[in-house]
């Protein structure tokens, strides 16, 4: 853009000396060249400070990378690299022999758990019997008991009853006595077993449908699909492979087209006219002649070079040494111009930011700008 402005100066001053005869000697030259630095370095002070430019602008897309989340044989690739895809596509499939088999053990295990819970059922119903059974003897020793009992306190020593049947009639009566207390905790045992529940669910069920719901889930996951929308390139995934959930080794990498970001490296003496809403202007070298319009969405509020985080190292005087810019997100009003145009995404470009102050300079930078676009076609 410096020289741009410098170029197109010196072309007036040499069309100013030639339309006007004005001869070249120690008074023109250095009063034109003077005047050259005056008035450029005054615009170009302006201009930086209230529209800043940079040539550092660049066009982010998110990657992501395809790991399956189980291990298995690929099978089937049916995608082909470079072609769009939608959200849902399949990528590629592993064998399922595997899976159906822990699948159909599953089942099998949820049936056996539902026949346990019948059988906790009439174990309950049995105990309850049992408890219902010893409540009955426990009553009627308990009256032959107090029979006896009383019938020797009343004769006295002719009483018709001895001691020896008193006591083995109170015995008889504890005996049955523990058993009904017995009986009362295994029913109580037998209840909990069969009515103690998990979310309202018996546990042995419960359990066994969470582990069919995870075979399930492995079958499900057997075939990868596309995150969203977008493509795979340099895919070497074929099938025979064997692929595993390991961040490490992704199967593939899944170029996403709906996330995707321009943004742009200022030098730091422009922060202060960089606001969010902002209009702008892009150029790309792979368009030349061709001018975008944009807008400021976001000054990242933070610079990279200055991070800190706790390791076993300190942090070394190359850290002040090491000039950092502040990055500026923006949005492009051309939606998809990739897409419409055939481009590949990761685009370069030079960007310039219009603020409120001093508008009438930012008519030179339009200028500027676009004179850069149309040099693109220009190229070594």
């Amino acid at each position: 853009m410096d020289l741009l402005l410098i170029l197109t100066y010196t072309g007036i001053c040499v069309a100013i000396f030639k339309a006007f005869n004005i001869p070249l000697n120690k008074w023109t030259v250095p009063t034109a060249i003077l005047g050259g630095i005056i008035l450029i370095g005054s615009l170009l002070l302006l201009m930086n400070y209230n529209h800043p430019y940079t040539k550092f602008g660049r066009e982010f897309f998110v990657s992501t990378p395809i790991m399956p989340a189980v291990r298995g044989v690929v099978v089937d690739v049916p995608v082909k690299p470079n072609t769009p895809l939608r959200k849902g596509d399949v990528l590629f499939k592993l064998d399922q022999t595997p899976f159906i088999a822990a699948l159909a053990q599953k089942e099998a295990a949820l049936a056996d758990a539902e026949l346990q819970l019948l059988q906790l059922e009439a174990s309950y119903e049995s105990a309850k019997a049992t408890v219902a059974k010893a409540t009955a003897e426990k009553n009627r020793t308990q009256d032959a008991y107090e029979r006896y009992e009383k019938g020797h306190r009343k004769g006295g020593a002719n009483s018709p009853f001895t001691d020896l049947e008193l006591d083995n009639r109170r015995q008889v009566y504890l005996a049955a006595n523990a058993s009904l207390a017995s009986a009362v905790a295994q029913q109580e045992r037998a209840r909990v077993a069969f009515e103690g529940t998990i979310n309202g669910e018996n546990p042995i069920v419960a359990r066994a449908k969470a582990d069919l719901a995870k075979a399930q889930y492995d079958l499900d996951q057997t075939i990868v699909r596309a995150p969203s929308n977008g493509f795979v390139t340099q895919m070497l995934l074929r099938p025979g492979m064997v692929v595993v959930p390991m961040p490490l080794r992704p199967a593939m990498v899944f170029v996403q087209t709906d996330e995707r970001v321009f943004a742009g490296a200022f030098w730091q003496n422009s922060l202060l006219r960089i606001k969010e809403g902002s209009e702008a202007e892009v150029i790309f070298p792979a368009l030349p002649g061709r001018v975008f319009k944009a807008r400021v969405t976001q000054v990242i509020p933070a610079m990279s070079e200055a991070e800190l985080q706790a390791s076993g190292s300190l942090a070394g005087t190359q850290r002040f040494i090491q000039h950092s810019r502040p990055i500026v997100l923006f949005e492009l009003d051309e939606e998809h111009m990739n897409e419409k145009l055939g481009l590949p995404l990761g685009l370069e470009g030079e960007v310039a930011i219009y603020s409120d102050h001093f508008t009438h300079v930012s008519i030179i930078r339009k200028v500027l700008l676009r004179m850069g676009s149309w040099l693109n076609y220009l190229f070594a």
